[in-house]
């Protein structure tokens, strides 16, 4: 029997050991605010009543620990991300898989994603950095310790943000629901839990990383981008506009017989384009996993 809300959540942690990190942490948010919520009202309507109490019939409502974390498992297995494909063998020609990727919305997904980055780096970096700047300048002031502290909070719905557009676009699980923190804390304790959490820093060195690898991750991706339309679309730029193929200290010319060559070379660059935005997403989105997701052992309650 649970006599605390902090005996529950151990219990749940306990029932989904071996389950996806965000999934954990999705479940125990969801059962914290609706235990700490449900327990505010009970003893707001039944003063005096102990937490133990309150709890029992919350929890008969609720579920026990094990047909919580029951249920989440089962709806896990039924939903994936948008993007995401149910693996199955492959039995084509391998000419057809190589060309297969162009149909793959995971593949599109990703590089969706790094031409994206050009404007969502810059975005979470730069307030990562301005908002890091500020709160540590105002720290001498008395205003210091609520602007770092909105600051971080910020940090953390932002982390919230990133993480649905990387389980969108790369199809990596991340979490849907933010850490919960108690309301009746004062904020001297909540500006502490902020502190104290390695998920919070993680979050901010993750934005800061964020504002050059989206620029390498855009540039990088309209860069092949563009190489492989010009290559494919020469022959109209060559023959209707007699524009060279590169320039650097002169104008380059292929010869006429190479243009249907450059031309399919543009074709087959597509598919590998593809392929290297799907396994780079990959990389990264394991990153964001691993800066983003709280570990279930890290989580602590105040």
């Amino acid at each position: 029997m649970c006599k605390k809300i902090d005996d529950y959540l151990d219990k749940l942690k306990r029932e989904l050991k071996g389950s996806d990190p965000a999934l954990i942490q999705d479940a125990l948010s969801d059962a914290e605010e609706h235990f700490r919520t449900a327990l505010e009202e009970s003893v707001e309507n039944t003063p005096g009543i102990s937490e133990e109490e309150a709890l029992k019939p919350l929890i008969e409502r609720y579920g026990t620990p094990s047909e919580v974390a029951s249920a989440y498992k089962e709806i896990e297995s039924r939903v994936r991300p948008t993007l995401a494909r149910p693996k199955t063998q492959v039995t084509r020609p391998r000419l057809l898989r190589l060309f297969g990727v162009v149909s793959d919305a995971g593949a599109w997904g990703a590089f969706l994603y790094f031409l994206l980055s050009g404007l969502t780096g810059c975005i979470f970096g730069l307030w990562a950095f301005l908002g890091a700047g500020l709160s540590f300048i105002s720290l001498i002031l008395i205003i210091g310790i609520p602007v770092t502290g909105l600051f971080l909070l910020s940090i953390r719905g932002i982390a919230l943000v990133e993480g649905r557009i990387v389980e969108e676009l790369l199809s990596i699980r991340m979490p849907r629901r933010p850490l919960f923190v108690q309301r009746d804390l004062s904020w001297g304790k909540k500006f502490r839990v902020l502190i104290i959490e390695s998920h919070t820093w993680k979050a901010l060195a993750y934005m800061i990383l964020r504002f050059p690898l989206g620029v390498l991750y855009f540039f990088g991706a309209a860069t092949l981008l563009a190489i492989s339309l010009k290559c494919f679309l020469y022959p109209l730029w060559y023959w209707v506009l007699d524009r060279p193929l590169i320039t650097f200290s002169q104008p380059v010319y292929p010869p006429v017989w190479s243009i249907p060559l450059i031309s399919m070379a543009g074709i087959v660059m597509l598919p590998l384009i593809l392929y290297l935005a799907k396994s780079a997403g990959k990389i990264h989105g394991r990153f964001a996993k691993f800066m983003l997701v709280q570990k279930f052992q890290e989580i602590d309650h105040v």
